[in-house]
């Protein structure tokens, strides 16, 4: 298979291969917080968020919801449809922490009446802002395009917060991204890792996803092999 770099993010790299519709993700050991002011690596990273992002694909798919996802290759590689990515990155949170106790003044750890959806511009230069549907429609992005992105964040979580409770894990947020395939069909895209999602332990609230890192917490090796346990055995 011959495989030419075509985008080198912050957590992997992305290339073209023979098939025309079809890509190679490489997810690194490499690892950012704040928009890529804080960096860091360790081993095992690109390992567990390939592998778990193939198996929660997998899984998702099995529940009716459209994925970017062929197949595992390797380790730390995985193989996609090639889409057209829509800019909008979407968050559903069923707890409060992070940016919405700072910006509603929630406490740790409070539970939602029901998941709450925040539609966010996908521009790293302007630190990824919430925006709500007349900004989107501004920039480009249909009323159609928005209103799945708002239904495939909802139905992301109705599978997978099941999945997790089953494994001891409580799925406090996470961010996922959607795009359009060569037939204008939309899909779930990106990944679903610790990277992109929070993941505290049922039984005594322990972080076990990025937050390790972002808050200088210790332990992330261990909470991101422990994750990839769970959802693999």
């Amino acid at each position: 298979m011959t495989e030419t770099l075509l985008y080198e993010g912050k957590a992997k790299k992305v290339f073209t291969t023979d098939e025309p519709n079809v890509l190679l993700h490489t997810y690194k050991d490499d690892a950012t917080a704040f928009n890529a002011k804080k960096r860091g690596s360790w081993e095992g990273k690109g390992k567990t968020n390939a592998t778990m992002s193939a198996a929660l694909f997998a899984y998702l798919e099995q529940n009716g919801v459209p994925t970017h996802f062929l197949e595992q290759v390797d380790d730390t590689s995985i193989k996609t449809k090639k889409l057209d990515m829509l800019p909008v990155e979407v968050v559903v949170r069923n707890l409060a922490t992070g940016s919405i106790k700072r910006l509603l003044g929630f406490e740790e750890g409070r539970k939602f009446k029901a998941p709450i959806i925040e539609l966010c511009y996908k521009d790293d230069d302007l630190d990824d802002p919430l925006v709500n549907w007349h900004h989107l429609r501004e920039i480009g992005v249909s009323d159609e395009d928005i209103e799945f992105c708002e239904e495939l964040g909802f139905k992301v979580n109705e599978v997978l917060a099941p999945f997790f409770d089953e494994r001891g894990i409580i799925l406090v947020d996470f961010k996922v991204e959607a795009g359009k395939d060569e037939n204008g069909n939309p899909m779930l895209a990106d990944e679903i890792s610790p990277d992109t999602c929070r993941f505290w332990d049922k039984e005594t609230n322990e972080k076990l996803d990025k937050d390790r890192f972002r808050n200088d917490m210790g332990g992330i090796e261990e909470a991101y092999a422990e994750m990839l346990r769970r959802v693999t055995s």
